[in-house]
């Protein structure tokens, strides 16, 4: 774990600045920010990244591991590279990350196709598996992939929407899942962590309520995986999928992940049959046959470079412990907090997300009718937030790569430019 306390609100503070610092001097994680490309070389240099939960910084071991594998591994291997390693690769790495962040035991987590693909699979192969039920319990706020897609599989296998109506400045509860599932409940579909508000949502109390009702629940881990600690076991999930551009730095559209827990898999057929997923690969048969294990939710032929990336900041939890990332991320998102009701609370922002830490996420969403504006302005000035209606200014702070300082500047920056917009 990090040995420094929550950061304190900056109006005790007599200079923000000097807390940072000493925020910074105190963070057993800062070592590590330094092992990302752009910070401290002079090159791509920010003045604050707040988009970490979007899309996550490179670190420089991946960039040679990458140019690395081009000439070796691809270069130099061959074809020979799918029996030497690549084969495994989706299991290997998947387990590496269950093992890490997920808190799943190895045998349940592979990487794979993109984050619709893989909830398109297992919510499919879900309903499919309880055919005497027919509705899905999902909420109203929830990202728009996954509703998209859980409105067209009840399309396809004529089932009912059950709607929770979120809160967008907060999230899913306990008690609203318990008054939305019933005995015709077949899977309920949420996020862990909201990706508007940040809102993190109580895994282990639904997942039970859910288990009551005699349904299967598939969480949306995407806002979570690397940031806030997972226990799928633990709580009994069912399903999980989650991307890993966002903070386990994979890279522009990296594959996926996908968790089916251990009791599940041989129950599950999932919808996309492909030669990857079948129990002999090289078989060639006239039919299709499952995998016994986890391969059965593989279709098509992985996509070994794409998957490369995430491997070092997988390696980075699992040295510097998923407990003391999450720290780390909690006393960001307060600093960033106390720093916006000290500077844009007067100009009118709002915070639109948890305030108590044990609610929250590693992002918090700050609105204001001038946002949008503020935004690329901000990317103007080389600091990265992101925008989100209504009015909403997103701040994704990654634990690994992100300092206190930087916070400091890039809420600096915020206040500055929503004055000067606001002509205040």
């Amino acid at each position: 774990m990090t040995d420094f306390d929550l950061a304190p609100p900056a109006s005790l503070l007599p200079d923000a600045l000097t807390a940072a610092r000493a925020l910074d001097a105190a963070d057993s994680l800062a070592a590590f920010r330094g092992r990302f490309a752009g910070i401290d070389d002079g090159s791509n240099a920010v003045t604050a990244y707040f988009d970490g939960n979007s899309l996550g910084r490179p670190t420089r071991a991946s960039i040679d591991g990458i140019h690395r594998f081009l000439l070796d591994g691809w270069g130099g291997r061959l074809i020979r590279g799918w029996d030497e390693e690549w084969m495994e690769l989706p299991f290997t790495i998947g387990d590496d990350l269950g093992r890490a962040a997920l808190g799943a035991a190895a045998g349940q987590t592979f990487i794979g196709d993109s984050t619709t693909v893989l909830l398109y699979k297992l919510a499919r192969a879900a309903v499919d598996s309880l055919p005497e039920r027919s509705e899905i319990v999902l909420d109203t706020d929830n990202f728009p992939t996954d509703r998209y897609l859980l409105d067209g599989i009840a399309r396809e296998r004529g089932l009912d929407l059950v709607w929770i109506e979120a809160d967008t400045e907060a999230g899913v509860t306990p008690e609203q899942v318990a008054a939305a599932v019933g005995p015709r409940t077949a899977l309920v579909v949420l996020s862990h962590v909201a990706y508007r508000s940040g809102f993190l949502a109580d895994l282990h109390t639904i997942t039970r309520i859910v288990h009551d009702a005699g349904a299967l629940v598939l969480w949306d881990l995407c806002h979570s995986a690397g940031s806030v600690p997972v226990e799928l076991d633990a709580a009994g999930v069912d399903l999980a999928v989650g991307c890993t551009y966002k903070y386990l730095n994979g890279g522009p559209g990296s594959p996926a992940f996908g968790y089916v827990n251990r009791r599940l898999i041989p129950q599950l057929t999932q919808p996309i049959q492909g030669w990857m997923g079948a129990s002999d690969v090289f078989l060639m048969g006239p039919e299709y046959r499952p995998a016994g294990d986890i391969r059965r939710f593989l279709s098509g032929t992985p996509p070994i470079v794409g998957m490369l990336a995430m491997r070092d900041t997988i390696a980075m939890i699992d040295e510097a412990g998923i407990g003391a990332v999450r720290t780390k991320s909690v006393a960001l998102t307060q600093f960033a907090i106390a720093l916006a009701d000290e500077w844009l609370t007067p100009l009118g922002a709002t915070l639109a997300s948890p305030r108590d830490p044990e609610s929250r996420g590693g992002h918090i969403t700050l609105n204001h009718p001038a946002m949008r504006e503020v935004t690329a302005a901000l990317w103007q000035q080389d600091v990265i937030p992101d925008y989100r209606d209504p009015g909403g200014l997103r701040v994704g702070l990654s634990p690994f790569s992100t300092s206190f300082e930087e916070v400091h500047a890039g809420m600096a920056a915020v206040r500055d430019t929503l004055g000067e917009l606001t002509h205040e």
